[in-house]
């Protein structure tokens, strides 16, 4: 998303060269294989970890924290702490790339004259950044934390706060900038108050 608004902002004019069907599906396919490649390895290693404290987790779903209090093995434990480690490294490139997609754009913008194409670039950027910045500090919260800071209340509010939030978000966001869906919200928060009364 961040590297498409930058293209559509910074150079609308190769666009269509830039971002053509072949880019996109590159792009696609890098997300998916390295979100493959990532599952498969953690999957892999949770499987060859022996389990001694009980079989409970303490959260809403199976998540690797929650496994490795369960785990009796310090090998394995170090073992998925480095994958941890490497995959926050592959999250926080992708985070620098965007924060660099966006600091470009936001020169851009800021050089344009007229304030509703300000606005309007703005709006649909800084979104997608909140988005992203949630998932992500609250991610590297969840898996990079110490265990002595660890509590499970804290560990539910943070998995929810990256696990639920943000896709929850992200069909607001996205089609909000849509008029004729605009238009619906309005009208149902008007019938809404409307029955109220």
């Amino acid at each position: 998303m961040a590297y498409d608004r930058y293209i559509a902002i910074c150079q609308p004019l190769h666009y269509r060269t830039i971002l053509g069907s072949r880019a996109c599906v590159h792009m696609a396919a890098a997300a998916w294989g390295s979100g493959f490649l990532n599952a498969l390895l953690h999957t892999a290693n949770t499987f060859s970890l022996p389990l001694c404290h009980g079989n409970v987790v303490d959260q809403f779903f199976c998540e690797i924290p929650q496994i490795l209090k369960l785990s009796c093995s310090d090998s394995g434990y170090r073992r998925e702490f480095g994958l941890l480690v490497f995959t926050a490294f592959i999250y926080f490139a992708c985070f620098v790339f965007i924060v660099l997609s966006y600091v470009q754009i936001f020169r851009v913008v800021l050089r344009i004259p007229s304030e509703h194409g300000r606005h309007k670039a703005f709006s649909t950027c800084l979104p997608h950044l909140a988005v992203v910045s949630l998932f992500i500090s609250t991610a590297f919260f969840a898996y990079l934390k110490p265990l002595s800071f660890s509590s499970p209340s804290l560990d539910l509010v943070v998995a929810v706060l990256y696990s639920v939030v943000p896709p929850t978000l992200n069909p607001f966001i996205y089609s909000m900038r849509n008029r004729e869906l605009k238009d619906a919200v309005k009208e149902l928060i008007q019938r809404t108050l409307f029955y109220q009364q």
